[in-house]
């Protein structure tokens, strides 16, 4: 009766039980194989959120620095435009008489009162030049003669 009974649990309920302790094990397995593939799945998924937010923001900043380059070149072409509009419109005669006549006399009256005034200084130091002098000597000179011919041939 043991030989049956050893033979009975050796066959069919040995093989029954081999059976469920290994489906059990390959349930397992397979069941720590997918939580890891879904812990790898949401690293990668968080990776290229990361990366697709990346882009996005480095795409506004680009287009924020486009505009603000656009903005400033217009600004900047805006005032080129207005102040070779006013210089053209400076000397512009405007038909009265004494208006015209000051606007003539203004600028040079204006530069022959800094110049004596310079003079007067220089003569009272007795015509020793110092740093300021110079400076002051190579502004004018650059101003009057080099400023104007260059003006005059159109740069």
């Amino acid at each position: 009766m043991i030989s049956a009974l050893l033979s009975f649990l050796g066959g069919s309920v040995f093989r029954m039980m081999w059976g469920e302790i290994s489906t059990f094990i390959n349930k397992k397995q397979d069941h720590t194989f997918e939580l890891e593939r879904m812990r790898l799945q949401t690293e990668m998924d968080d990776r290229a959120h990361q990366r697709t937010q990346e882009a996005i923001r480095l795409q506004a900043e680009l287009g924020v620095k486009t505009i603000e380059a656009q903005a400033e070149a217009n600004v900047l072409s805006e005032e080129a435009a207005a102040f070779t509009e006013a210089m053209k419109n400076a000397m512009k005669p405007t038909g009265i008489y004494w208006v015209d006549a000051w606007n003539g006399i203004i600028r040079p009256a204006a530069a022959t009162i800094a110049l004596g005034l310079w003079v007067a200084k220089l003569a009272q130091q007795g015509f020793a030049m110092q740093e300021y002098d110079m400076e002051i000597t190579g502004v004018v000179l650059g101003f009057f003669f080099a400023d104007r011919s260059l003006g005059k041939r159109g740069k």
